[in-house]
């Protein structure tokens, strides 16, 4: 069975649910999500087929991960290497609005939803997931499993390194660097290079604290060497 399996069935997924309709390329098979009280149902007119697992019994279907909130933001790579699928298993998922230059790449398991703008040489990694109205600019970076949710506005060269999040509308001055599995909250300011694993939040952004339980176990396992989604 070919198509396009979205897995997940929260606000992510049915969101990209939409983008896949309205791009209109793709057959739209269904929702997995391991809440069991989902199966058999349907979400916005789209079936929930089963658990997240049944991506390997719909072998030909492609994949698309869709699930992530500011409390786990990293529930996204660790589904990626528990499901352990090949790299072209996986769909990228870019809405008929959003603008990508010639110039810039985005990488499989990604999604870039409405009137998203990637301007020139632009590189967006797998597993991504980048909201309505993301702004990046020349020569942006935005690692894999990274979050961007709406409104964001990077400046030239900015970085966001892996598994990073960004609340809504937060602003990036040039050249800053975000580390790996650090949150940003919503409305900051962002004037310097912000550390791994930790939260900022204000206008300027300032380090509030340590970043939640599953960031920072993600981050101390990749920084001893172990499984990268």
């Amino acid at each position: 069975m070919s198509g396009l399996l979205i897995v997940g069935a929260g606000g992510f997924a049915r969101e990209t649910a939409q983008a896949v309709r309205d791009a209109g390329d793709v057959e739209l098979l269904g929702h997995l999500d391991d809440n069991a009280a989902l199966h058999g149902t349907e979400v916005d007119g789209v079936p929930v087929l089963g658990g997240c697992d049944l991506v390997h019994g719909l072998p030909e279907a492609r994949v698309v991960i869709c699930v992530g909130n500011p409390r786990d933001y990293a529930v996204r790579a660790r589904l990626v290497r528990r499901l352990g699928l090949p790299e072209d298993r996986y769909a990228t998922v870019i809405h008929p609005t959003a603008a990508v230059s010639a110039t810039s790449e985005v990488g499989p398991g990604s999604v870039l939803l409405a009137h998203c703008v990637l301007t020139a040489a632009v590189r967006v990694g797998a597993h991504v997931a980048v909201m309505p109205q993301v702004v990046l600019t020349h020569d942006v970076v935005v690692e894999d499993c990274a979050t961007l949710t709406s409104g964001v506005r990077l400046g030239g060269g900015v970085r966001l390194q892996r598994g990073a999040y960004v609340g809504s509308g937060a602003l990036f001055r040039e050249g800053t660097t975000v580390g790996a599995w650090s949150q940003i909250g919503m409305g900051s300011t962002v004037l310097g290079d912000v550390p791994p694993g930790e939260v900022w939040a204000g206008s300027p952004a300032r380090r509030l604290r340590e970043a939640a339980a599953p960031a920072l176990d993600e981050l101390m396992t990749e920084q001893l060497g172990g499984p990268v989604a």
